[in-house]
């Protein structure tokens, strides 16, 4: 057996606001130093022997998974243009297959139906064509990643971007669709988010400065070289990243521009692509918003989502050609409420399309334009809208769902997804006039899957300030009786405004067929309850994220779900910072805890400034580079700079990617060095041809999850 690891220390200082601190590995930073590779690779080697005994359980769990999954299936087609667009898997692939058939007339909105059960090489409906096969663009690579992908209006060109390498750097090309042959319009180095013109003449793109910020949209003419290509914008603060995009009604070209607090959009009329980007408000530091085009009554109008003075987002309408610098003045469509974060607006033809959160659910409400119709030129106070009025009910007391897929401007119907944590995720159409359903597709799941052998439920923690924090569970009715201690996994996350919401999973049933209950601790930090749950868990208030983390974990057990000899702990990237938080917060809680691509040596990244994404995040962590109070509030939390001596800390198992540009590979590599100082129990495993979201191709990610639950369920005594 492969001796434990160590790696040597090689003190560097670190010198910031009269603090020195020694950091024996950050020399394991240079992954161009033939010792750090053979030090991954030793620590590869050591998780191989230890995890060996897992290896006919994982196996097991592969093809668990493998036999609920249909292999060969296909997505519910949407329609866009003439065409309908759809992707197929296929049995024995890694990857999926872009396709596509003609609808039948304009007044075609059924989706056709496909059967899934035909070969490869069969098509389901006549016309059938093969837009993209990722199989093909893979083949020879280790990795594979498609990052833009888009259709032109005429349906005769698509554009695609690929990454082979995983680091998030696509090279885009242009395919006739006609032909089948690529064009020798090349772009190499760009972000994901490519797209058309409507005259099919031009490209917009972004690229990403040394930091890997994406910075500036690119307008490239078609059959032109890359060389000629026109920088359109570029965004010269580090704390902003830029994208590019289209209203639904293309009517515009739209140029997105955001930092964590603050954002700025840019409108181009789409009929003059060459022409000057123009703003829609200047951006006033921490102000956010979010333009859609809309048509009423004939008239153009836009409706920003916003939240100058309005902390969960109010509605507002204004003037495309008389915009102003901010809502002052403007017409309210939905105004702030309390308790309930306006997230999203779509606009259609005939209506719009509002996503909230309420009671920590998301919610999609539809309203008929004509609910927006008044005398032209005049501000109506009486005529905002209340989104509950319009919404779409549920009846699952656990849920997520939202619009999906709807590229259309005249759709008669709303594309929903829906699903929970035992309602396999469902596509729905919704027909806006007369409010009917239709189920298109429920993901299948193969075997004996019975959802009503599974029981969701959501209890309420109170954190050591007396805040009552959310947490969702699921188990299997016949193997779990609440107020008996089970084994459990316990998932968080709690960062920048994301909400961890409930959904299935085919791979989950591996746990809870075994007796596992799994939870999410829906922590401050996340979005779940709005704006300010959100804003209590960043900069300065960042430890409530870990406190409430605890403090669910103690509400489990107190209430007889689990002990903590029976309870592991999950979370990645900033989810892996708040798992390396709790090992120090709690070492006791916890059996196991594993930490996926975690951002586990937080201060030493926000402080350099070189470093990938670093400005960006000073909005969410807070500078400590400049500001001693950040640096030494951030310094009392970060797990690498936190590793305690006198703690018995349970497993750790840390798994990275060598070529991670989000959360570098060296900062698990270092944390796990410092904790096997100390003697604690823990593994460290390097994908080495992989990026931020792990190993590509379907099977070798369900491989690696299979690899996850083996341990997790070896640490609960379950193996």
């Amino acid at each position: 057996m492969p001796s434990v690891p160590r790696a040597e220390s090689r003190p560097q200082i670190r010198s910031h606001h009269g603090d020195d601190v020694v950091d024996e590995f950050e020399w394991l930073r240079d992954k161009d130093d033939p010792a750090v590779i053979d030090y991954l690779t030793a620590e590869n080697d050591h998780t191989d022997a230890e995890t060996a005994h897992l290896a006919g359980l994982r196996e097991t769990i592969f093809e668990e998974i493998k036999s609920r999954t249909q292999e060969t299936d296909l997505s519910v087609p949407v329609r866009e243009g003439e065409w309908w667009y759809y992707s197929r898997s296929f049995e024995g692939k890694q990857y999926g297959v872009h396709c596509r058939a003609p609808i039948t007339g304009p007044d075609d909105w059924t989706p056709p139906t496909l059967d899934p059960g035909v070969g490869a090489t069969e098509k389901r409906v006549p016309g059938e064509q093969i837009v993209l096969d990722d199989n093909v663009e893979a083949a020879g690579h280790e990795f594979y990643s498609l990052g833009s992908f888009d259709v032109s209006e005429d349906g005769r060109l698509l554009l695609y971007a690929v990454d082979t390498v995983g680091d998030e750097r696509y090279t885009l090309r242009v395919r006739d669709l006609e032909t089948g042959e690529d064009l020798a319009d090349e772009v190499p180095g760009t972000f994901p988010g490519a797209l058309f013109s409507p005259d099919g003449r031009y490209l917009y793109y972004p690229t990403v400065d040394d930091a890997w910020r994406p910075d500036t949209i690119w307008r490239h003419e078609l059959g032109q070289p890359a060389s000629e290509d026109v920088a359109v914008f570029t965004e010269p603060d580090d704390r902003y990243w830029v994208g590019v995009g289209m209203t639904r009604s293309r009517r515009y070209l739209v140029i997105d521009i955001g930092s964590k607090i603050t954002s700025e959009t840019l409108l181009l009329d789409a009929d003059d692509p060459t022409g000057e980007f123009a703003v829609v408000w200047p951006r006033r530091e921490g102000v956010e918003y979010s333009v859609e085009h809309v048509v009423v009554d004939g008239e153009d109008r836009l409706l920003v989502l916003h939240n100058d003075g309005a902390l969960d987002f109010e509605l507002v309408e204004v003037d495309p050609h008389a915009p102003g610098t901010g809502p002052s003045g403007a017409h309210v469509v939905v105004p702030a409420h309390d308790g309930l974060r306006l997230e999203d607006v779509d606009a259609f033809e005939r209506f719009l399309v509002l996503e909230y959160r309420h009671e920590g659910l998301t919610r999609v409400a539809v309203v008929p334009n004509a609910a927006l119709s008044r005398p032209a030129g005049t501000v109506q106070a009486d005529t905002t809208l209340d989104p509950r009025e319009f919404e779409i009910a549920f009846d699952e007391p656990l849920f997520q769902v939202g619009a999906r897929g709807n590229p259309e401007w005249t759709q008669p119907t709303l594309r929903l997804g829906y699903g929970s944590f035992v309602t396999p995720s469902t596509v729905i159409d919704y027909a806006v006039d007369s409010g009917e359903r239709t189920v298109l597709k429920r993901q299948p799941v193969l075997g004996d899957y019975d959802p009503q052998r599974y029981e969701q439920r959501r209890e309420w923690a109170t954190a050591s300030d007396g805040t009552r924090v959310p947490v969702s569970l699921v188990f299997r009715r016949d193997l779990v009786s609440p107020g008996i201690p089970a084994p459990l996994e316990l998932y968080g996350y709690g960062s920048y405004e994301t909400s961890i919401d409930p959904a299935f999973s085919i791979a989950r049933l591996s746990l809870l067929d075994r007796g596992v209950v799994f939870a999410i601790a829906h922590v401050r930090g996340g979005g779940e309850l709005g704006r300010a749950w959100y804003e209590n868990g960043k900069t300065l208030t960042k430890k409530n994220t870990f406190t409430d983390f605890v403090a669910v974990a103690d509400h489990l057990i107190a209430g007889g779900w689990t002990t903590s000899e029976r309870m592991v702990a999950e979370g990645g990237s900033a989810g892996g910072l708040l798992m390396g938080a709790v090992a120090n917060l709690a070492p006791q809680t916890f059996a196991g805890i594993l930490a996926s691509v975690p951002f586990v040596d937080a201060l030493t990244s926000i402080l350099d400034p070189s470093l990938p994404l670093t400005v960006i995040e000073w909005d969410e962590w807070g500078d400590p580079l400049h500001d001693a109070e950040v640096y030494a509030y951030m310094k009392s939390y970060s797990p690498y700079e936190n590793v305690r001596e006198d703690a018995a800390y349970p497993r750790i198992l840390a798994v990275t990617s060598l070529n991670d540009t989000r959360v570098l590979y060296v900062e698990p590599a270092k944390w796990t060095a410092r904790l096997r100082q100390v003697n604690a129990p823990v593994l460290l495993k390097t994908e080495m041809q992989a990026g931020h979201g792990g190993v590509s191709g379907r099977y070798d990610s369900w491989r690696e999850r299979a690899y996850e639950l083996a341990w997790m369920l070896d640490v609960l005594g379950l193996a």
